[in-house]
């Protein structure tokens, strides 16, 4: 099955009670059809007391299936929980966006995409250097008035 496929095919658990493991939450996604795969995420930290983080992936073999899970399991309640159950999205690369350990424009793409070469800032400099200077708009003033001159103002 190719990755595109797969991610068709694959829905998204979120909500899960403590309880709750990948048998059972096999057993509760099974009348919807063939089940490939279930995966709950353990917790990162080794020190956590949690048995997973809370969420997990259900891999169906056929991609209606996987609509037909969303369609009649998503706000459902499941071990006194109310569920969420949506398409899975692509996982992220732990090297871009935001979540990652590395600052964004350390990465390859960003600097290839917004890296200024010495010519264009050579260039740059020049065009900036050939401008003639601004006129200042206040010396076209014939007086030292902020307004119009009145001749019989009776102030």
């Amino acid at each position: 099955m190719s990755d595109a496929s797969r991610l068709k095919s694959t829905v998204y658990v979120g909500g899960l009670e403590n309880a709750v493991n990948e048998k059972l939450l096999a057993d509760a996604f099974l009348p919807f059809g063939e089940i490939a795969d279930v995966t709950i995420p353990k917790p990162d930290l080794p020190s956590s007391k949690d048995p997973h983080r809370g969420f997990g992936y259900v891999e169906f073999e056929v991609a209606t299936d996987a609509k037909e899970a969303i369609n009649n399991m998503d706000q459902s309640e499941f071990f006194g929980r109310v569920i969420k159950v949506a398409p899975a999205k692509p996982q992220r690369d732990s090297n871009e966006g935001l979540g990652s350990k590395t600052a964004i424009w350390e990465t390859e793409g960003w600097i290839a995409q917004h890296a200024v070469s010495e010519e264009d800032k050579l260039a740059a400099q020049q065009a900036q250097d050939a401008k003639p200077p601004l006129e200042d708009p206040m010396r076209s003033l014939n007086s030292d008035a902020a307004g119009p001159l009145l001749e019989d103002s009776t102030i």
